[in-house]
């Protein structure tokens, strides 16, 4: 026999009529989650007020304190109470739900708050004397005059107080702050023409500054909220498609982060965490990231209000395009397009994290070695050895170990004078039959070939597979390879998708797969591996994904197959080539994973690694 559920009351009981306290307490919980959510609806207020000047204090993450003062029109007198009624707004004329051009329209967010906390709301319209009016827990005072030189200050003290319990909920007040912070850095990029001001007065007094923007330029804010190294990195977006606009900055696939945590979208200046854009930008950077790294990107989409409805939920993070296949294809088509304009640029983190792994001790008590401190004998010897024969001398009975030199490449037909023309420089060697040393004008560069001929091998198969001309090898003897059942049928689902990149296949008995050719460019390919490689993607891609979805994964998974394998020793002309070819191709400074396929380190960067700067 079941086990009745004991949280469920099956008790008949009279239906009621909410009172407007219980109802408005009811509401805060989708309003107001945290009090993250609550400044967020603040601020909004007074972004919609016209404000120049917004000054944001908490105190304890914002559950004793939160003070929101702005410089905007106010509020009169006569329109104070009914601020602090329920879907009271100045936003909407009760009409036009679709022509929405502010960040407030649904009148909840004042009447929520002063449900669960103490709120005090005063204001200064031009002209006119300063008044204010308190809500306590839901229960409204009288309008009464007060001191206001103009705008308006919303007060709210001891957040949740009337629902004691959403207190056990909150999380530390570091937390909370931090959440706060991240509210207010998400709204100031969206109103570059409005200075912003937050600080904790956690202590008393003017407190400390977390976070402060200036009126100025959109980039130097988004520099100050995503950082220097994101600015650097970073591609500027421009692109439109049938009415809609997307402006902003994405970042190259090289600086990735962990974690979504740098990813700003805005849709008519408002951020919104919507999953069809999310899921449109990882489509986009779906060529050049793994699974578990993420773009960093502020992209700002412009569309009419009537193409998108911003009524989904209470607390407005979520929008509803008319035409969503528009906007996600406007992301994923204009992203792609601008990071192949960034041809074989990679991140200048790269080099930063090179040269951090390199870094010598530093610390106080950091040993000294003989080596950096020498002593007179040795600096004579040392000079004796910097002459043109001085070395040839003092080796007689040298006992290190001996070394076997490097493929040295004097680059035949390249012209030194030639060589400053080359981005990527000319190559001098190859160390461990797979990473190539390349000399540039002004510093040096490492290619791990194998990861960058999987990135050209891959752009030439999506190439050839676009224009339905990938060449093909017809194998003597078909290659028979046993298969489980259901990866049976996921390849027989693909046959005609598997053949437009030039591998044809056909069905051998119940559970067997004949391969008939491969692509050209493989050459010689282990059918096993290569198939079950294969199912594999498309076992983790989904039924309902559509084949021209998949179509880039597999290419990848042929590229894997068909690039240079590590331990290969390769000629001066090869490793110049591939040098040559990764300039003119795009993508190429990424692999198809989203690792770097190169290092550039500076002579400045060199010259630190030694210690000569």
């Amino acid at each position: 026999m079941s086990q009745p559920d004991r949280y469920i009351d099956a008790e008949r009981r009279v239906i009621r009529q909410l009172d407007a306290t219980e109802s408005n307490r009811i509401a805060a919980g989708e309003v107001v989650e945290r009090p993250a959510s609550a400044v967020k609806e603040l601020l909004e207020n007074a972004l919609d007020a016209g404000s120049s000047r917004i000054t944001i204090a908490v105190a304890d993450g914002g559950k004793t304190l939160i003070r929101v003062t702005d410089d905007g029109h106010g509020i009169p007198q006569s329109e104070l109470s009914l601020a602090l009624s329920r879907h009271a707004t100045s936003k909407l004329d009760g009409d036009d739900l679709v022509n929405i051009r502010s960040f407030g329209f649904r009148g909840e967010a004042l009447p929520s708050i002063g449900a669960v906390a103490r709120l005090r709301l005063s204001s200064r319209v031009a002209g006119d004397e300063a008044w204010e009016v308190a809500v306590n827990g839901g229960v409204l005072s009288t309008p009464t005059p007060c001191s206001l030189r103009g705008g308006t200050v919303v007060e709210v003290r001891d957040l949740f107080y009337a629902t004691p319990a959403r207190l056990k909920f909150l999380r530390t007040d570091r937390a909370e702050l931090q959440a706060i912070s991240e509210v207010v850095k998400r709204l100031s990029l969206s109103a570059p023409s409005v200075a912003i001001t937050l600080r904790d007065v956690s202590g008393g007094g003017e407190g400390r500054v977390i976070y402060s923007a200036e009126r100025g330029d959109p980039a130097a804010r988004m520099e100050a909220v995503l950082g220097r190294d994101f600015r650097a990195n970073a591609i500027e977006i421009n692109a439109e498609r049938q009415g809609i606009t997307m402006t902003g900055f994405a970042a190259l696939p090289t600086y990735s982060r962990g974690a979504a945590v740098a990813q700003f979208l805005f849709v008519n200046g408002r951020p919104v965490r919507d999953k069809v854009l999310t899921g449109a930008l990882r489509g986009a950077y779906a060529d050049f990231l793994s699974r578990d790294r993420h773009p960093a990107v502020c992209l700002f989409l412009t569309c009419p209000p009537e193409e998108v409805d911003v009524n989904v939920h209470p607390a407005k993070t979520e929008v509803r395009f008319r035409e969503p296949a528009l906007a996600r294809g406007l992301i994923v088509s204009g992203l792609r397009h601008a990071l192949a304009e960034a041809g074989h640029r990679a991140s200048t983190t790269v080099a930063d994290a090179t040269l951090g792994a390199m870094q010598p001790r530093t610390a106080p008590n950091a040993p000294i070695y003989q080596m950096d401190r020498p002593s007179l004998g040795a600096r004579s010897a040392a000079y004796q050895l910097q002459s043109p024969r001085g070395f040839a001398e003092e080796s007689v009975g040298w006992t290190g170990a001996r070394v076997e030199p490097a493929v040295v490449d004097d680059s035949p037909g390249i012209p030194e004078q030639d060589a400053p023309s080359y981005p990527l420089g000319v190559a001098r060697a190859q160390l461990h039959e797979n990473y190539i040393v390349a000399q540039t004008p002004d510093g040096m560069i490492l290619v791990d070939a194998h990861a960058a001929h999987e990135r050209l091998v891959y752009e030439r198969l999506k190439g050839q597979a676009a224009a339905r001309s990938v060449p093909t090898q017809a194998l003597l003897i078909p290659d028979i390879v046993d298969l489980a059942a259901d990866d049976v049928a996921r390849l027989t689902d693909a046959f005609e998708a598997l053949a437009q990149v030039g591998l044809e296949l056909e069905p051998f008995g119940a559970g067997a797969i004949a391969i008939q050719s491969v692509p050209a460019a493989l050459g010689q390919v282990d059918g096993k591996a290569l198939l079950t490689d294969i199912c594999d993607e498309l076992a983790d891609q989904g039924t309902t994904t559509r084949i021209a979805d998949r179509l880039d994964a597999i290419l990848s998974r042929i590229a894997c197959h068909g690039s240079v394998r590590t331990g290969r020793r390769m000629q001066a002309e090869e490793m110049n080539a591939l040098l040559r070819e990764m300039e003119a191709t795009p993508h190429s400074g990424q692999c198809n994973h989203g690792r770097p396929t190169y290092v550039e380190l500076k002579m400045k960067d060199i010259e630190r690694l030694f210690g000569r700067s």
